[in-house]
């Protein structure tokens, strides 16, 4: 019986795909159109996107053409081709104005871009991209069903940006090339000032002004004189300090910033005792 009912299943399978290539090489546009939408409404949407390839610019300025074009686009985005159905949704929304369907294809739109962002890690042209797309879209629609969404990827999106920077700025300290670290933290604070990494910016910021200064060389020569750079940047780091002990005074990070903080108490008391 196991035999006998696969042995009619691949028959049907066979006879399934010799129908679907006959539609193929039809010139029946319109059987065409029933056969993609059925495939479509199946969830085959390659098959019902090769359909659809052939017969799009036969239906310009037909009436179907509107539920056709949403189709078609709708295809690529379940196909995952995301950079097409991008486009195709975009298209869809500029020719046709009235449908009822342009809010949702709009949001596909948007949503499409933002499935094309990387990862933190990566370059993030896409992510901003998508921002700026998600963003046009809640404004024209704010009161859309799709704006609760829209903002939650905008959300997210935004998380990744500040990510990428921080990211940067830590490696920077890593590397221990601090006077880069504490110039990138610096865009961090300003640039994202309610990150929910700012304590840790903070942080890292003291940190590597802290090393910074604590291994600087007493004097350097410029145009202007001897300037007592050391000092300097001590000083700079215990402000510092005081920032980010007054932003998060039971920080995770506080005792051992504290006690860095006294390490540069004692050498700025040497200064002190000097002059």
């Amino acid at each position: 019986m196991r035999y006998v009912f696969g042995i009619i299943v691949f028959i049907c399978t066979l006879s399934s795909c010799s129908e679907y290539q006959k539609v193929l090489k039809s010139e029946d546009i319109a059987l065409k159109f029933k056969t993609g939408d059925s495939l479509f409404q199946e969830g085959k949407y390659e098959k019902a996107n090769r359909i659809f390839q052939q017969i799009v610019p036969k239906y310009k300025g037909k009436p179907q053409a509107q539920k056709l074009m949403y189709l078609y686009s709708k295809s690529f985005y379940e196909m995952k081709d995301y950079y097409v159905s991008g486009y195709q949704f975009e298209r869809f929304v500029s020719s046709y104005p009235k449908s009822e369907k342009k809010e949702e294809a709009a949001f596909l739109s948007a949503k499409s871009y933002y499935m094309l962002s990387p990862r933190y890690s990566k370059d993030q042209k896409e992510t901003r991209d998508a921002i700026e797309k998600l963003q046009e879209f809640i404004n024209l629609y704010p009161n859309s069903q799709y704006v609760a969404e829209a903002n939650t990827l905008v959300k997210e999106l935004d998380f990744k940006l500040e990510k990428k920077a921080f990211e940067i700025a830590k490696q920077y300290d890593h590397i221990s090339d601090y006077k880069a670290s504490i110039r990138s933290f610096d865009n961090f604070i300003f640039e994202f000032p309610g990150s929910v990494l700012r304590e840790d910016a903070l942080f890292y910021r003291f940190d590597a002004a802290y090393e910074l200064a604590i291994n600087s060389i007493e004097l350097k020569r410029t145009a202007e004189g001897v300037v007592r750079l050391k000092k300097n940047r001590l000083e700079q780091a215990k402000e510092y300090f005081n920032v980010f002990k007054k932003a998060y005074a039971n920080s995770k990070y506080i005792a051992e910033a504290e006690e860095m903080a006294a390490t540069i108490d004692i050498e700025l008391e040497t200064y002190s005792a000097k002059s």
